[in-house]
């Protein structure tokens, strides 16, 4: 029974429901939820998940993978370049800093100089998916401490792939001919290969992503689409994860950091959003299955083997990087409550040091006893990061100063802009060029892949995407919003799109096309004020011209079309309420016209008089 996938399945989902239910109940982050549920069912107390919870850690990585895939969509080259003082500035003194630090302490431990300066890359690091959660949890991507962190993150999950590439450099000349100790029985490029031939295929493998995104996947992407099948976009989704994935565990290196690369190169592309708002909802859950999986690889036997080393490396580690943290802020000049909240959130241990380890242990740097204390380390580190963030947040800020968010002065990183403008048409194009015209950018969204590629190439930023999807509004920045403009030539998905940004988002301004008036009747009584009816002005301006050259004046044609638009959007408005097409709709309608008509009479006779 306890042998089947179901029941494994049936156990995680229920000890992830009931723990972190419990947890976000206490006011605890749902990560540490997730931990304790790994923990309870993990290998060391009710032994359902298996041997060192390692059955499912390969499966919950691939919510880091797909994290770390999104988050390379986010960083858009010229998002990148503005915040290059902080990525570099405050990422680049956190490393190598905290892996100065670090290796003074291994050897200080007697560990040999290759082996600390392993350990001292992998603490470097720091968990993206435990401190990205966690400050999207509590709603502080928008502040100096959000910002900060995330900059250290990127800088860090770059790095890595620079760490990683360095280990072959580190291996003994007679490792490199012993085959690798690949525990998870994978064949990989590297095994037997000389040193500079495997940082060498490290290398070609990051430019071979590079291109394949460029030259294969987006023009893949295109074909997909024009299918019209949504479950083949779906596939093709995870097809791209999937592929970056292998080829980078086949070379040997972290399929996370080929999937990071595979965001990056497909950032630009015009299926930014749609990829984003497909994949999310898996992250979400394989990030929770992530975590239980830390939580139960946590080896209670190794801590009771070594209980004072693990202690002692434990404190220490976590005191060099809050030291290093804390520092950094006060060097970028960060405010007390803000510099504290970076300092907590970012000193544990991340899940790229499980990668590195492991990679250092197949290529016989570490040892099985080192790298067994190590991961424990890691995962312990990862533990405590929600406890430490719930003693700053309720023991520390209240006596030290504000618990608000500051909002964060340097280098902007949204994923979008104010304004989005969904439907690219003859009539969404028309706004489009005004705005752009007058220096306003928007975020800009249409279901025709073949209209957004040819509109890409004029200069538009256009993604592809079925914008009657909320995940991808939210994709593309519908929280942050301002303005929504619906100008799509179909009214039961404008009304759709309208409802749900309505009821999601009711700060966000409607501004919405109507094809004719009974689809404003449908806006109004949903109670969108800004309709723009298609044609009308067209209509008029037309009406207006044949009445000039029968000897009309201008000037008077221009205050009539303004009040005919008046009087007939009060008219509309009023009988928005009633029911379409009796006797009675009819006979209110006729009136309408009759007033309006009337209306307009006694206006032209007072414009002549004055």
């Amino acid at each position: 029974m306890t042998g089947s996938l179901l029941f494994v399945a049936i156990i995680l989902l229920a000890g992830a429901i009931i723990c972190v239910s419990i947890a976000k109940r206490l006011g605890l982050s749902s990560v540490l939820g997730y931990l304790i549920a790994g923990v309870v069912i993990g290998p060391y107390m009710l032994g359902i998940i298996g041997e060192e919870g390692q059955d499912i850690m390969h499966i919950a990585e691939f919510g880091v993978v797909i994290m770390l895939f999104l988050i390379g969509l986010e960083i858009e080259p010229k998002n990148f370049w503005n915040m290059r003082k902080t990525i570099l500035g405050m990422g680049g003194v956190q490393v190598s800093v905290t892996m100065l630090l670090s290796y003074f302490l291994f050897t200080s431990f007697d560990y040999e100089p290759k082996v600390a300066l392993v350990l001292s890359m992998a603490v470097a690091l720091s968990s993206t998916a435990i401190v990205l959660q966690t400050i999207k949890e509590k709603g502080l991507m928008n502040t100096t401490s959000g910002a900060a962190a995330f900059s250290i993150l990127l800088f860090q999950d770059i790095v890595v792939i620079f760490m990683i590439g360095s280990i072959p450099l580190l291996a003994s000349s007679n490792a490199a001919a012993i085959p690798t100790n690949n525990h998870n029985g994978h064949v990989n490029l590297l095994d037997g290969l000389p040193m500079e031939l495997q940082t060498l295929a490290i290398i070609l493998s990051v430019i071979f992503i590079i291109v394949a995104g460029r030259y294969l996947i987006v023009p893949m992407l295109r074909k997909v689409v024009n299918s019209g099948v949504r479950e083949l976009l779906i596939a093709a989704a995870f097809l791209i994860v999937f592929g970056i994935s292998f080829v980078m565990e086949y070379v040997g290196l972290s399929p996370a950091l080929g999937a990071f690369l595979g965001g990056v190169v497909l950032s630009n592309s015009e299926f930014k959003h749609e990829l984003e708002s497909t994949l999310e909802p898996f992250k979400n859950l394989m990030l929770g299955l992530f975590f239980i999986a830390v939580g139960a690889s946590v080896n209670f036997i190794v801590i009771a083997n070594s209980p004072l080393t693990i202690a002692g490396i434990l404190i220490a580690v976590i005191f060099i990087k809050a030291l290093v943290l804390f520092m950094v802020g006060l060097l970028f000049k960060l405010k007390i409550d803000q510099n504290l909240l970076l300092t907590f959130n970012l000193s544990q241990v991340g899940e790229f040091a499980f990668v590195l380890l492991s990679f250092a242990f197949q290529s016989s740097i570490l040892g099985q006893e080192q790298l067994d204390i190590m991961l424990v380390v890691t995962a312990l580190t990862m533990g405590i990061t929600p406890i430490i963030g719930m003693v700053n947040e309720y023991l520390i800020l209240p006596r030290i100063g504000t618990k608000e968010s500051v909002k964060r002065p340097m280098d902007e990183h949204t994923k979008s802009e104010k304004i989005i403008l969904v439907g690219f048409g003859q009539f969404g194009s028309t706004i489009g060029r005004f705005l752009k015209s007058h220096d306003i950018e928007t975020t800009i969204l249409d279901h025709d892949s073949n209209r957004v590629d040819y509109l890409r190439k004029l200069g538009f930023e256009v993604y592809y995407g079925d914008a009657t999807r909320m995940g991808l509004l939210e994709s593309a920045g519908i929280a942050e919003a301002k303005f929504l403009i619906c100008a799509i030539d179909n009214p039961a998905a404008a009304l759709q799109i309208s409802k749900q940004v309505k009821e999601k988002y009711p700060h966000v301004e409607l501004m919405v096309r109507a094809r004719n008036r009974y689809d404003a009747y449908d806006f109004i009584n949903l109670g969108i004020k800004n309709i723009y009816r298609e044609n009308l002005e067209t209509s008029l301006t037309l009406a207006s011209d044949v009445l000039t050259k029968v000897g009309f004046e201008k000037e008077t044609l221009k205050k009539q079309v303004e009040n005919f638009i008046k009087y007939d959007e009060e008219s509309i408005r009023r009988l928005a309420g009633e029911p379409k097409g009796d006797e009675n709709y009819i006979v209110k309608k006729r009136e309408e016209y009759k007033q309006q008509v009337a209306s307009l009479k006694e206006d032209f006779k007072r414009g002549k008089i004055e």
